[in-house]
């Protein structure tokens, strides 16, 4: 089963995640020339890295 869906988006960037059947969701996150795709356990440390940076 492969299902897509866009968390956020803006003009230059977009964050979505993918179901893959192995191993759950697979997060993308496309900044210009530069994608990140992550498993949940590295999402979820970037999350908190991202949040961290903007305090």
């Amino acid at each position: 089963m492969q299902e897509n869906d866009i968390l956020a988006e803006t003009e230059n960037m977009i964050v979505w995640r993918s179901e893959e059947e192995q191993v759950g969701y697979i997060y993308h996150v496309e900044m210009g020339g530069i994608s990140l795709h992550l498993l949940p356990e590295e999402w979820d440390e970037f999350f908190v890295l991202i949040r961290s940076a903007g305090k």
